[in-house]
């Protein structure tokens, strides 16, 4: 196989991808800063004198992504219409793994940009740190997945099992019943109750409800909606695991400590606003109604396990 950065007179060149289609492309990367649990700490807990460092790592990471193309000399300059980036504290080897995703549609892959983003965040957070631990290592630079174009969906082997247990699509909660459901980016999930501040908590089994987004996709290629999260009335949309494989009694666990228990599968149909609204509904046959049995923070990308 041949260098496609090579002309036939052995100089660089920017590929051209003109006769290539549009398509829908995306990327997963990783990347793993390994540090000391007393620097660990301290970011977690905010005791950084420069700041909030996973924020600031968040929003350098994204912009890092967009500049993907002044960076690396023959990447092509990409309208991004995604660009996600999320943090999960490993204590057991005191790091921070870092996870990017990032969406296009276009001629070409963004592999180049979500790997990107979690170098420029994880250099952000070692310069946010440096002064608590300059001997912070940053390493596990990789693609974990991609989709779109002429190779299709693929997946690095060895992350395979992360990319199995799926992820956090979205959060969505209503202060009452009979509202639709809002977005947020983070939530709290209370033991025995449900989320904080949703219409749908409290001391019953249907405390937190689950939908699969592939069961979203599918009913809006089917009914020609343009349905997104929380539109068909679900706390959590999750992605990369089957729900429907799932059984009564089997657990979830959300981020880094919430545990869900499945009450029930699908409920009784009746009018609601998600029927009225959109004609029709997936809860009654597909969505997951859990009870909590144990809290914790969760926020969106968090990893989704199956326990």
């Amino acid at each position: 196989m041949d260098f496609t950065h090579i002309n036939n007179e052995g100089r660089a060149r920017m590929v051209d991808v003109s006769g290539k289609n549009d398509t829908e492309r995306a990327a997963i990367a990783r990347a793993v800063v390994k540090m000391k649990p007393e620097t660990l700490n301290a970011i977690k807990s905010g005791g950084i004198k420069k700041g909030d460092v996973l924020s600031v790592a968040q929003v350098a990471g994204i912009m890092g992504a967009k500049k993907t193309s002044a960076l690396i000399p023959m990447c092509h300059p990409l309208m991004l219409t995604s660009v996600d980036i999320s943090f999960q504290f490993d204590h057991d080897n005191s790091s921070i793994i870092i996870e990017s995703q990032v969406k296009t549609t276009g001629k070409t892959g963004v592999e180049m940009e979500a790997i990107t983003a979690v170098t420029i965040a994880a250099l952000t957070i070692y310069d946010m740190g440096k002064a608590l631990d300059r001997w912070m290592e940053i390493g596990g630079i990789m693609l974990v997945e991609k989709s779109g174009g002429k190779s299709g969906h693929v997946i690095q082997e060895e992350k395979e099992k992360v990319v199995k247990d799926g992820r956090l699509y979205s959060i969505c909660i209503s202060p009452e019943r009979g509202q639709v459901k809002r977005e947020v980016f983070q939530a709290n999930i209370i033991e025995n109750h449900g989320i904080e501040n949703d219409g749908h908590a409290g001391p019953w089994t249907r405390q937190v409800t689950c939908l699969d987004r592939a069961s979203v996709l599918k009913a809006n290629q089917e009914h020609g909606l343009d349905a997104g999260p929380g539109d068909f009335a679900e706390n959590l949309l999750i992605e990369g695991i089957d729900l429907k494989e799932l059984q009564v009694g089997e657990r979830l666990k959300v981020g880094e400590s919430a545990i869900l228990e499945i009450s029930q599968i699908g409920k009784e149909d009746h009018p609601s606003v998600v029927t009225r609204t959109l004609g029709v509904s997936l809860l009654p046959d597909e969505g997951l109604f859990c009870r909590v049995i144990q809290g914790g923070k969760i926020k969106k990308a968090d990893v989704v396990e199956v326990i």
